[in-house]
């Protein structure tokens, strides 16, 4: 800006959240426009709460960083079963915003506050063949976080948050010939942990590490397929959506007043949730975890042409969380993921500049074998994001 795993239904929960599976970097700033890159060390605006605390050392003594963003995008299902109806495109525009506030306490001590959401999904796949299953299903996620950073001397700062994270989770289905909604929430508690490294007059480096989120719902629904009559989807499941703790490592390096290069290197532990599991008919039935770790990389540059105008563009990569592309969850046709952004700050007056952002994200094809009935293939999945921030200083 993501981000922000169906033996039956479970892979649906454990799957609906991050971008990078899905982890949403994207939150309305400067961060679309580069897709990402040098998050953990650039500090330029108050945003730098959610990507490396310790960057509010850098910032003028009260700031204030806000954001608008849209996500729409084109993931089409396609029903193996030419015979069956097909869902299309799942794909619905979501919005988003965010808000950022930091100032200096004494000398060394800098506090802020963010409220943002980093992930979230919306999609329809419609009346369809699997419409008992699956209509409709929304995940949404905001974070509230309080930070502190302290500069330990000119080259060095540290800082840390608090994430107070709220999720809500909405499913719709064809129950007996009506569409039946279910709902739930949950609040979750996760950490960030930050480092900036002045390493040389030109060159700063920072290292960002967040602990994993967990969100527990529980929907309580059956599903039956009239031509599996004797096949009953017994739902009560209790299902996470997880953000797993991630490690990011940036390096700013400013070539001279007008260019600026930047890169991250970033890993995210996907490989630590175990496989989901789904109850058939009063039995556990278990699969094979098919996640694994996932890898970040992005390179950005910035020009500044007068004192009034940046203007940004950047290129990231991340690996796909999934051992095979041929065995994805019906609800994270994600894989490895391709983004493309640019973007241009203006500078308003002394203390304000308003920017602009856009981005693509190319997904790649994959495959859904389960459940059998259901087969199919989402081939060249994407999303784009459009974004406009506004920071003042006072």
């Amino acid at each position: 800006m993501k981000n922000i795993l169906l033996a039956g239904i479970a892979v649906l929960y454990s799957s609906l959240s991050h971008a990078s599976a899905l982890y949403f970097y994207e939150v309305g700033t400067e961060d679309t426009a580069l897709a990402g890159a040098g998050q953990a060390a650039r500090a330029q605006d108050a945003s730098t709460i959610v990507s490396n605390p310790a960057g509010m050392t850098r910032l003028p003594d009260h700031m204030f960083t806000g954001g608008l963003q849209m996500m729409d995008g084109d993931i089409s299902y396609q029903d193996d079963n030419s015979r069956q109806q097909r869902p299309g495109n799942v794909m619905n525009i979501f919005p988003n915003a965010s808000g950022f506030y930091s100032q200096k306490v004494n000398d060394r001590l800098y506090a802020g506050i963010g409220l943002y959401g980093n992930y979230g999904l919306g999609i329809d796949f419609g009346n369809w063949s699997g419409q008992r299953l699956i209509k409709k299903s929304t995940m949404v996620a905001m974070t509230l976080s309080p930070s502190l950073a302290y500069q330990l001397n000119d080259r060095l700062s540290v800082g840390s948050s608090v994430n107070l994270n709220y999720g809500y989770l909405s499913l719709t289905r064809d129950v007996d010939g009506h569409d039946e909604k279910a709902t739930d929430h949950d609040w979750a508690m996760s950490y960030r942990l930050g480092l900036l490294m002045q390493l040389t007059e030109h060159t700063r480096a920072g290292i960002s590490w967040t602990s994993k989120t967990d969100y527990d719902f529980n929907v309580k629904s059956q599903a039956r397929f009239p031509n599996l009559p004797d096949t009953q989807y017994n739902l009560p499941i209790s299902a996470q959506v997880r953000a797993p703790q991630q490690l990011m490592v940036s390096v700013v390096n400013d070539l001279n007043k007008n260019w600026s290069l930047m890169g991250d290197l970033g890993w995210q532990d996907w490989s630590q949730f175990g496989a989901p599991q789904v109850t058939v008919k009063g039995e556990k039935v278990n699969k094979n975890n098919r996640m694994k770790d996932t890898w970040h990389t992005a390179l950005g540059v910035q020009y500044r042409p007068t004192e009034l105008w940046r203007l940004n563009a950047g290129v990231a990569f991340d690996s796909t969380p999934y051992r095979s592309q041929s065995d994805v969850a019906l609800t994270l046709p994600t894989g490895d993921e391709w983004r493309f952004g640019t973007g241009a700050q203006y500078q308003i007056t002394a203390a304000s500049n308003i920017g602009v952002a856009l981005e693509y994200l190319h997904m790649q094809s994959s495959q859904v074998q389960t459940p059998a009935l259901l087969k199919g293939h989402y081939d060249n999945p994407y999303l784009w994001f459009a974004s406009v921030n506004y920071n003042y200083q006072f």
